[in-house]
């Protein structure tokens, strides 16, 4: 969870310090990032289970036992099972713009309840599930679940955080998601072992424990100031929140900006008109479930490594190094796979573990960069009256593209085999030049100040430039 809170060279912070109230409120709302990596971490373990597969997906199964014809690379090309993996991201999609505008309405905290109340209801389907429409229904409703979490937290931690560690702090999510994998991948690898052919219920409904804390201790969570600002208009209640989560009486100039930034706040239909305008900003299975939790762990570690380092040495960099990282690992994996697997068989045991290791490079890479940071810097670079909104757009394409990828992951992995690695090693080519030429740094920066950080770019600052001169003549 968000530990990383209070990593810093100084104890005392520009205008105030990080309070123990501040630590506990975000480790409480990191929760959020708990059940999303526990989903993650269950439903890549449950699917490798052979009792699972035998009740839900029997032509899988069918074809991991008895079919000796079936190449290595299409074994799991199923579309009830894609449907399975996917039906989460369908209502996280769905759910999103929804969760915005609760989120802009109401605060960040019922959304965080309402994220947490629908991920336990979806524990509870996939736990008793007796087929597979029941197990479906669950994936929806955790799909609903993650899809308000997703939306609110990020937001909740950035604007909880003082500035100069509020890359810190909002990494927590990532590392709260990494957490979240690692326990569903230990947790998988010991009810595997269960006698009978039950295990998966455990692995599925244990969810609930994390869902459990995060909707009982939402209840609990102090709002935002901004959000009071927001959606109550109560200055002197989000100056007395400052103060209690700065630890300082000298609040004054930080609440100004914070007014200075609603005071032309729109409705979420116009947020939503405002953002679209041109604008800136070879193994067994139970090898293979040790496999996860070693993959889990280095994910995790790296993570907390980004969010000790993250608001030193900045965004880009770490965008960069870990963009490159990634795209050395996966070109090796693909060589070695090219190469030394075929159709049937496996690899050598050597082999193996070079692809083990270049997988955890891999992990490690992501988890220090693209992991934490595709959270954090969506939900620092948006203006207040747009930040729900903005958020709500970030989740909604990443769950998109999450669910075209679990949608045809699968059937693409049958065609291209190894080349499915250069494929997305392109990809990451592409992200990584992106960030170089387009993405300012935005360390230390107040959100209330961040439109700073645009009007200085050398490509977006005309974009920038452009949209104030819109604002000032009254346009929008």
């Amino acid at each position: 969870m968000a530990i990383g809170l209070a990593i810093t060279s100084e104890s005392v912070l520009q205008n105030g310090r990080v309070t123990l109230f501040v630590v506990l409120s975000c480790m409480m709302a990191a929760m959020g990032g708990v059940i999303f990596g526990y989903d993650i971490g269950i439903s890549g373990g449950v699917t490798s289970m052979e009792p699972f597969l035998k009740k839900f997906f029997h032509k899988v199964y069918h074809k991991m036992k008895e079919d000796t014809k079936t190449s290595n690379y299409c074994k799991f090309d199923s579309e009830s099972l894609t449907s399975f993996t996917s039906s989460l991201y369908v209502a996280g999609l769905v759910t999103s713009p929804f969760a915005s505008y609760i989120t802009r309405a109401f605060g960040r905290k019922p959304s965080i309840v309402a994220g947490g109340a629908a991920f336990l209801a979806g524990t509870a389907f996939g736990g008793a599930a007796f087929n597979l429409y029941m197990l479906i229904v669950g994936r929806l409703l955790l799909g609903v679940g993650v899809g308000f979490a997703n939306q609110a937290v990020p937001l909740y931690l950035s604007e909880m955080a003082p500035p100069r560690i509020r890359g810190a702090i909002n990494n927590g999510f990532q590392f709260s998601i990494g957490i979240g994998a690692l326990s569903a991948n230990l947790i998988n690898y010991g009810t595997e072992k269960i006698e009978g052919g039950w295990g998966w219920r455990v692995s599925l409904a244990m969810a609930a424990v994390p869902a459990s804390i995060l909707t009982l201790g939402a209840v609990f969570l102090p709002e935002t100031p901004n959000s009071l600002i927001q959606h109550s208009h109560d200055h002197q209640k989000a100056k007395l929140m400052l103060q209690r989560i700065r630890g300082t009486e000298d609040v004054q100039a930080e609440l100004d900006d914070l007014t200075k930034a609603i005071s032309n706040s729109k409705t979420t239909e116009q947020s939503f008109k405002i953002i679209l305008k041109k604008r800136t900003i070879g193994l067994g299975e139970s090898a293979s479930l040790l496999s996860s939790v070693m993959t889990g762990i280095v994910g995790t570690v790296s993570t907390f490594v980004s969010m000790l380092i993250v608001d030193k040495l900045g965004r880009r960099t770490l965008f960069i190094v870990g963009g490159i990282q990634m795209l050395v690992s996966q070109c090796i994996v693909g060589g070695i796979l090219a190469a030394h697997l075929k159709d049937h068989g496996g690899l050598s045991r050597g082999y193996a573990y070079i692809v083990l290791v270049m997988i955890c490079i891999y992990v490690a890479g992501f988890g220090w960069s693209w992991g934490p940071l595709g959270w954090l810097v969506p939900s620092e670079i948006f203006p207040l009256e747009i930040r729900s909104a903005g958020q709500s757009i970030t989740v909604s394409v990443s769950f998109l593209f999450t669910f075209i990828v679990a949608q045809t992951f699968l059937s693409m992995l049958c065609h291209f085999e190894s080349g499915i690695f250069f494929f997305f090693g392109g990809w990451v080519v592409v992200m990584t030049m992106f960030v170089y030429y387009f993405l300012p740094e935005t360390k230390n920066v107040p959100l209330e100040q961040m439109e700073k950080v645009w009007q200085e770019h050398w490509f977006w600052k005309s974009t920038v430039v452009e949209m104030s001169d819109d604002g000032d003549k009254g346009g929008i």
